[in-house]
């Protein structure tokens, strides 16, 4: 449930010997991105087996529909929330693809150790915006919304930051999710 009483529907992979906990979060609702996208099913399946408990969740309902995304925002918070419940003294870490990018970036919360931005819409994101906490960023090599070239410009602003690019693939990342995934396990455990 989040502060302002929304349920929100959740997978919780929770590890006994967990070395981190980690929130995924989705692409965009209003476009048919919810907890189950192959992307987020990837990173749910690879972020386990790398020994991080992993919390994947659908936005509430009417999600992405304003320009703000503080609803979506809170909704990343409260199951931020549940994973440090569950492991207050593991390192914290957050991950979202294109629109559940957007939602990780703009979160400003102690408790986050790191995050990684798989394709996110950064041109779309405010200039301002400056995530507080080591990012990897990964970009297609072909993504629609953000070139890689524009995505090493705005991010080479941002303390703490990595860019790299995700070889031989689109926005919609087929047949490279299990790359990316692997690829974001790696970098998270090495944190």
């Amino acid at each position: 449930m989040t502060h302002d009483g929304a349920h929100l529907r959740a997978d919780l992979a929770l590890l006994d010997e967990a070395i981190a906990a980690a929130v995924l979060c989705h692409p965009h609702p209003q476009y048919g991105g919810d907890r189950f996208n192959p992307v987020i099913d990837a990173l749910f399946e690879a972020l386990p087996a790398a020994g991080i408990t992993t919390v994947r969740f659908d936005f509430r309902p009417g999600a992405g529909r304003g320009d703000d995304l503080e609803p979506e925002r809170s909704d990343a918070t409260s199951a931020l929330e549940e994973v440090v419940r569950r492991h207050p003294h593991l390192p914290t870490f957050v991950v979202g693809y294109s629109f559940g990018a957007a939602v990780v970036l703009g979160l400003d919360d102690s408790r986050i150790d790191a995050a990684v931005a798989v394709a996110p819409p950064l041109a779309m994101l405010p200039d301002e915006l400056v995530p507080s906490f080591p990012t990897l960023v990964l970009v297609p090599e072909r993504d629609q919304f953000t070139t890689p070239a524009s995505a090493r410009r705005i991010v080479g602003a941002w303390r703490n930051a990595t860019t790299e690019v995700v070889a031989s693939a689109d926005h919609f990342l087929a047949g490279r999710t299990a790359a990316v995934a692997a690829r974001t396990a790696q970098w998270l455990v090495a944190r």
